[in-house]
């Protein structure tokens, strides 16, 4: 992202590009609904995460569109003197990672498909850990 359209203050970076998970993706990318670069500060360890987003009523008498049905991914900031280092894990184990999740939610069952799932990694002292999360 761009230094011009970024919201993260300075100390702050996202250790991963669009293009980066666009091209580890390919053509399971089209199975993504949304990809957010988060701003928040709240997210400790977490460095990305990415949910199924099952086609469920939210409200009563109310549905879920269609299109919001699929896999939202989340980058999360780290520090900025962390960030290549970080990145530098992400794209040789957590990209790879996440393109088998993305694609086992593709060939999932019914019963998975229908219930909303995380999954999250997370980076601590350079190692990286992932787990389905409720």
């Amino acid at each position: 992202m761009s230094a011009r359209n970024r919201r993260l203050p300075r100390h702050r970076a996202w250790p991963l590009t669009t293009t980066d998970i666009t091209e580890c993706l390919g053509a399971s990318m089209a199975h993504v609904t949304d990809l957010e670069f988060l701003t928040g500060h709240g997210s400790g360890t977490i460095v990305l995460g990415a949910a199924w987003i099952a086609p469920h009523p939210r409200n009563y008498g109310r549905g879920i569109h269609p299109d919001s049905v699929g896999v939202r991914i989340g980058v999360h900031p780290v520090d900025a003197t962390e960030r290549a280092a970080t990145r530098a894990v992400l794209r040789a184990q957590a990209l790879p990672q996440l393109l088998e999740w993305v694609e086992g939610t593709i060939t999932a069952d019914e019963t998975w498909r229908l219930t909303p799932h995380q999954h999250y990694w997370r980076l601590t002292d350079g190692h990286l850990t992932h787990r389905d999360e409720a």
